[in-house]
């Protein structure tokens, strides 16, 4: 009795850390700042004619 209890409470603590992990890991993926696409396409464009003098 207390191998099948000893089991289930393994299994029950494995389990809140694969939640416990994926909820951090949905939190800081969510949580990320992201480029506007305005200031991605400002970079693009500064890459392009830097590239010029480059070549």
């Amino acid at each position: 009795m207390t191998s099948t209890s000893n089991g289930l409470y393994l299994l029950i603590g494995a389990l809140l850390v694969v939640v416990i992990g994926l909820g951090g890991y949905i939190y800081h993926e969510q949580t990320k700042p992201r480029a506007s696409s305005s200031a991605s396409a400002r970079m693009a464009s500064r890459c392009r004619k830097n590239s010029v003098f480059l070549i």
